[in-house]
């Protein structure tokens, strides 16, 4: 069971989800772009508690998660780049944080956040109350307005350590590539459907454009990569619900494959529609904003591909 089933007492709407039933759910949400703050809330925050949280704090806040009750999010990091040690600037002394962390997804709204913070030499994930005293939230413009971004000012906040070591961020990040991997899933199919339906509809020279070569090639290579992505995240979603040891290697595979999937279809979309794909008129640019934001919220996707490479020689070597 996922963290919503182990999080949720029977009295609460009959018990809860697995992380099959999770992931069918963000793709579903990725197919339709909701603009929902389910890869911060759900992806990364609950997540990062299940992972990392103590039993006090799982009991306290998964299931007002899980019932909409509270927004969560996690901040790793302070200014763009990769989910590295080397980013984390805010500071954990005496059971309070101070610094910067940025951008964090959701943040503008979230009403708890699990923070990395510098606790003298390692990295220590704290629980930070954002609607508490000594935080300071500034909005940030994105490239996906439908999934806001903020700033989180931290002067003297009071904070609860969680698990400590930069293993335990590595871990948070593993499982919300998994369950993110199925959202962009979700956008690249819905990308396949509205090329084929327009190509099928759109006339060039007495026949339905999707009739012609280039543009059958351009789907099925679309079809190709999704179905590819689809396969790698079913892996993710395994080593996820069964608690494998091959959770890293899958979680980065998923994780490269999907991204690289969400932001061909929506790429390709926009050129089988042509002159009007590029207009606000169709919802073309919608998804291929959300498609790059997705393929950078959790590092770029040479960042996983290192990941990849990192996984698989640790197995050869053993």
């Amino acid at each position: 069971m996922g963290w919503l089933g182990a999080a949720i007492p029977e009295e609460y709407e009959g018990g809860g989800l697995g992380y099959e039933a999770l992931c069918v759910l963000a793709e579903e949400l990725g197919r339709a772009v909701a603009p929902v703050p389910f890869a911060a809330s759900i992806a990364l925050g609950a997540e990062a508690i299940l992972a990392a949280g103590t039993e006090a704090q799982k009991r306290e806040h998964l299931p007002r998660i899980a019932r909409g009750e509270t927004i969560a999010t996690v901040a790793l990091g302070a200014g763009p780049g990769e989910p590295t040690q080397a980013r984390v600037q805010a500071n954990l002394r005496d059971g309070r944080i101070s610094g910067e962390a940025w951008p964090v997804p959701d943040g503008g709204v979230a009403g708890l956040a699990v923070v990395a913070a510098r606790d003298g030499s390692g990295v220590t994930l704290v629980l930070v109350d954002l609607n508490g005293a000594g935080v300071t939230r500034t909005a940030i413009e994105t490239l996906d307005p439908t999934d806001p971004q903020a700033r989180l000012r931290f002067d003297n906040a009071p904070a609860t350590p969680m698990a400590r070591g930069w293993d335990a961020v590595q871990g948070v990040l593993d499982r919300a590539a998994v369950l993110i991997a199925f959202a962009q899933v979700g956008g690249a199919s819905a990308c396949l459907e509205m090329a084929a339906v327009y190509a099928k509809e759109r006339h060039a020279f007495g026949r339905p454009i999707g009739s012609f070569q280039a543009i059958k090639h351009r789907l099925a290579d679309v079809y190709i990569a999704t179905e590819l992505a689809r396969s790698n995240a079913y892996y993710g979603a395994w080593a996820l619900e069964t608690g494998s040891a091959e959770l890293p290697l899958a979680a980065a595979t998923a994780r490269v494959s999907a991204s690289e999937a969400g932001f061909f279809a929506a790429k390709e979309n926009i050129q089988v529609h042509g002159g009007i794909g590029f207009t606000w008129e169709m919802d073309c640019h919608v998804f291929y904003r959300r498609a790059k934001h997705l393929g950078l919220v959790l590092g770029s996707v040479r960042h996983w591909k290192d990941r990849v490479v990192s996984e698989l020689e640790m197995r050869n070597a053993a």
